[in-house]
């Protein structure tokens, strides 16, 4: 069968299961599953799927500890997420790349409602409303630039530029564009939040960058300035936030603010499309770091507290400690903007995670606990496997390879 042959059967796979988990709820965990199982199978570039299939995986595992109003559906929102997110590189449609970022965000309108008790509707309602406009931007934005591909106009690619990046940084969380952040983080129940903060980053910036590379121009070198100081001001914002913030869930939110940051300078490579591998490794790398991290310490607080040696080994991969994944994530970033020559960007980095060490050593020393044997523990165990898997296993090399091949065989003509 075909991938999309492949990818139906899955779709059906979790459209029968959601349904039959409001008889049996865990037939809407069992089918998630298969499901992913079916996608992996499907997908073409194995290190970058496999990674989205565990990120997916413990979500969907960290969903059994939540009493959800609507059963299993939420099971099936995440397999249909983890799914768009697998199947991003098998296309080069520019169609499909959009409709992957509806499937990806649309969904966590409803998660971000979930709580015990009752839809948390009132903090649905901000939410629903900063991630609408982030998409229309958004897609607009790429309309443009596509329009711009083919009858070349100054002011509209600029026009395009601008909105396009303005609605990732909504989506993503970028200051000052963060406004939704702290509230949503703070105010919903831990466990949606961590896939919210973790699965959905993956794809905006996979299409941001995609669409940009492919419609960059002779103006990009230039409006990359733009998209450099709105990375600077989010780590600034975030840093300083987290380090007066009190509260772990809002610590986390600043937190990844300050880390969309880092992600966002990724995009200064589009004026350079020969150097997108790069940008891709240390993008996807510090997304996957950012992912097992945000799992493990909503958990935590959920849980409220995890075994202290996993909280600290996640906070000391954010910080960037080698050869923890985060530390390459953080690597690869700025060696793509040492090769662009942003070399003032790569200091500003340097400096604010250095600025980031007391807040996430006060965060794990704070969720820090004795070792129970207890789901949160386990999932906190999967994922700090997942962040030493540098250490272990030695992937780093075999996931460049991977995005080497991407950049060629996807690469720089990457949509149609």
């Amino acid at each position: 069968m075909t991938d999309l042959t492949m990818l139906g059967v899955a779709l059906i796979i979790l459209t029968l299961s959601a349904v039959c988990s409001f008889k049996f709820r865990p037939a809407g965990l069992i089918g998630a599953i298969v499901a992913l199982l079916i996608g992996l199978n499907t997908c073409n570039y194995f290190p970058y799927s496999i990674f989205v299939f565990l990120i997916g995986f413990v979500n969907l595992l960290s969903l059994v500890t939540l009493k959800s109003e609507i059963k299993g559906v939420d099971y099936a929102l995440v397999g249909l997420m983890t799914l768009a997110t697998m199947y991003i590189f098998n296309t080069s449609d520019f169609a499909f790349v959009l409709a992957a970022l509806v499937l990806v965000s649309v969904p966590t309108y409803i998660l971000v409602m979930l709580r015990e008790g009752g839809a948390n509707v009132e903090l649905g309602v901000k939410y629903i409303s900063f991630m609408v406009l982030a998409t229309v931007l958004f897609l607009i934005g790429a309309v443009i630039l596509f329009y711009t591909k083919t009858a070349f106009d100054g002011f509209l690619y600029v026009l395009g530029y601008v909105m396009l990046v303005l609605g990732l940084c909504i989506e993503i969380g970028v200051a000052p564009l963060h406004e939704w952040v702290p509230d949503v983080f703070a105010s919903g129940d831990p466990i949606p939040i961590s896939i919210i903060a973790s699965l959905a980053k993956i794809v905006p910036f996979i299409a941001a960058l995609w669409i940009l590379v492919y419609t960059a121009c002779d103006l990009t070198g230039s409006i990359t300035m733009f998209t450099a100081v709105l990375a600077v001001i989010s780590m600034f914002t975030g840093n300083i936030g987290a380090l007066t913030s009190k509260e772990p869930a809002r610590v986390l939110a600043y937190s990844t603010v300050a880390g969309m940051g880092y992600l966002l300078t990724c995009l200064v490579v589009v004026s350079k499309p020969e150097l997108i591998y790069l940008a891709l490794t240390g993008g996807l790398l510090f997304l996957f770091s950012n992912a097992a991290g945000k799992i493990g310490f909503f958990n935590a607080v959920k849980s409220e507290g995890a075994y202290s040696i996993l909280m600290f080994i996640l906070a000391f991969s954010f910080i960037g400690v080698p050869p923890l994944m985060g530390f390459w994530g953080k690597l690869f970033i700025l060696i793509t903007l040492a090769e662009m020559q942003y070399f003032w960007l790569v200091g500003i980095i340097v400096l604010n995670s250095v600025i980031s060490i007391p807040y996430y050593v006060r965060l794990a020393s704070e969720l820090g606990v004795s070792w129970e044997a207890n789901l949160s523990n386990l999932i906190c165990l999967v994922v700090v496997i997942i962040t030493l898997v540098t250490v272990l296993f030695v992937p780093v090399e075999w996931f460049f390879s991977s995005m080497e091949a991407i950049a060629h065989t996807v690469g720089i003509a990457v949509l149609k």
